[in-house]
């Protein structure tokens, strides 16, 4: 099985990205959507491209309240998401959201202020626990009714900075990990989430809801998942940026998971200095995530102080030598990256390295089954939904299989359930190489080559939806080095391809999230690739 059909789905399409057909589309700076007879109307929307900043300062000086804000955003939901486009990246809102942004409006005029997320609506992913009226589903019909007794620690986190939740996002079902013919961003409680520039493309998976409602300012800010891709992925074709932190800098506990090794929670904004004071209010230690006591000494109170438009200047930058498609709109947008990184004083090094880790990929996915079997019995085991463990829910699908599984199976769900124990030596042999290994490898390249970040395209623009074949994504992909040694990743918009956004990716060592900011914001600030969506109806249009 290729590496990344648990996420990306179906296997790579060889000749995918280079037989685009390209279209003439209007500006994409133009917030328009198309109607049934191919005209385009404009939506306003006084908060368009608001930043985290932006909306604290209107706060602080009587121009919004949180309330204000939080009804601004809930009616935009209701006429972006669920009417006019009907982006369904939204799975449900909160009922309470208002309730919440009264009282942070009160502690406000009582002159407590808990920080810059005070106040500030965001959304999260239907995958992190939330102990209030919303259900955690994971998109998944059997998992309906399934109201968290505890938050999640981040969800904690976001409560204590003040933020106000105001829904849960849509995602590929079981974040990506039920079958390999799968259409990311679909989900058998959500349906379709849809891509904001063209909407019958793919959002990317698993967090799909949380990266087309940032893009289409359904949102401030969201908070996506990773196992590998599921954060920079949805950031890349939605034209966003998107951070994957080092695995213990950010608490799984309350997250349906995947890995254990892999997993991750992390920002979602339009911006990196957004997405940097989102990171630095859901780290930290959490005893019931043991392997954020490897993140002690290492977290930093405010990662927006790496936010430096110099921040490229006498850096080394590895690019992968050899090309990764044959696209050459997308190797034309990569050369001009390139050309924008050494003249802000990087230096760009030719690295080989990209092969190695790709033919590990088989060990990778005998990983997640194992640890996808054992940590999602852990957590129906105490959860309270009608299912206790994967069995129940491979069964419950089979029973329901006309609303459960309409389009594609669940082959993935039952071959994990074939597992045995992490004791098992399949499972052993399988993490050392998949892991063990390329840590060693990843570190070494570093090393050797002396370099601050390796950098390149995060994924070629967005496929097709499909639900009958499943994705196709090209061979364009930057995903898997990141995820499979743990190491933080962040995207950045880079610019457009057919009208469609692509990213440009970093990557580096563990606990150099700091670092991997800093060269984010000067290339973002230095390009300012980020355009709203349009909402054209197709891309063939």
């Amino acid at each position: 099985m290729k590496r990344r059909s648990f996420l990306t789905t179906a296997t790579l399409a060889s000749a995918g990205l280079s037989t685009l057909l390209l279209s003439s589309c209007s500006d994409g700076a133009k917030n328009a959507i198309t109607d049934n007879d191919g005209s385009d109307f404009e939506i306003d929307f006084e908060l368009d491209e608001e930043t985290i900043s932006s909306l604290q300062k209107k706060i602080e000086n009587g121009t919004y309240s949180s309330e204000k804000l939080v009804t601004l955003y809930l009616n935009r939901i209701e006429a972006i998401d669920k009417n006019s486009a009907k982006l369904n990246s939204v799975i449900e809102v909160n009922p309470e959201a208002l309730e919440i942004a009264k009282a942070m409006d009160v502690e406000m005029k009582n002159g407590k202020k808990r920080g810059v997320l005070h106040g500030i609506p965001v959304l999260i992913k239907d995958n992190i626990d939330t102990a209030d009226k919303m259900q955690t589903t994971a998109g998944a019909l059997a998992l309906g009714g399934n109201i968290a007794k505890k938050d999640a620690f981040i969800v904690s986190k976001l409560r204590e900075a003040g933020a106000v939740i105001i829904g849960k996002t849509n995602l590929s079902e079981w974040a990506n990990f039920r079958s390999t013919q799968s259409s990311s961003g679909w989900s058998s409680r959500g349906g379709q989430t849809k891509n904001p520039y063209f909407l019958d493309r793919n959002p990317c998976g698993s967090s799909a809801g949380s990266g087309t409602a940032v893009s289409a300012n359904l949102c401030v800010v969201a908070i996506g998942t990773e196992t590998d891709g599921s954060i920079v992925c949805p950031s890349s074709v939605n034209g966003i940026v998107g951070i994957k932190p080092t695995v213990g800098l950010v608490s799984r506990s309350g997250i349906i998971p995947i890995s254990a090794t892999q997993d991750t929670a992390g920002p979602m904004a339009r911006t990196v200095e957004d997405a940097a004071i989102l990171l630095s209010a859901i780290t930290g230690i959490d005893p019931l995530d043991t392997i954020t006591r490897e993140s002690k000494g290492k977290i930093e109170k405010d990662y927006t102080q790496f936010l430096d438009v110099n921040a490229l200047k006498g850096k080394r930058i590895g690019i992968e030598k050899k090309p990764q498609g044959t696209n050459s709109a997308i190797n034309s947008l990569l050369d001009a990256a390139i050309a924008i990184l050494r003249k802000q004083g990087a230096t760009v090094v030719e690295i080989d390295y990209i092969d190695k880790i790709n033919a590990t990929g088989q060990s990778e996915f005998e990983v997640l089954q194992y640890e996808f079997k054992d940590g999602v019995n852990k957590y129906l085991a105490s959860a309270n939904g009608k299912v206790k463990n994967l069995k129940d829910v491979i069964a419950f699908n089979k029973t329901n299989e006309k609303e459960a599984m309409p389009f594609f199976k669940q082959e993935t769900l039952e071959s994990s359930e074939e597992k045995g124990a992490l004791s098992d030596k399949k499972y052993t042999e399988a993490l050392s190489i998949s892991n063990t290994q390329n840590k060693f490898f990843l570190k070494s390249v570093f090393e050797s080559n002396k370099l601050d970040a390796i950098c390149g395209i995060t994924m070629g623009p967005s496929c097709s939806i499909d639900t009958v074949y499943g994705d196709k994504w090209g061979s364009y992909s930057l995903t898997s080095p990141a995820a499979v040694t743990g190491f933080p990743h962040i995207t950045v918009p880079c610019g457009q391809v057919y009208d469609l956004p692509v990213g440009l990716s970093f990557f580096s060592t563990p606990y150099q999230e700091g670092k991997l900011i800093g060269l984010g914001f000067a290339f973002e600030q230095a390009t300012k690739k980020r355009v709203k969506p349009s909402f054209k109806k197709s891309f063939l249009a």
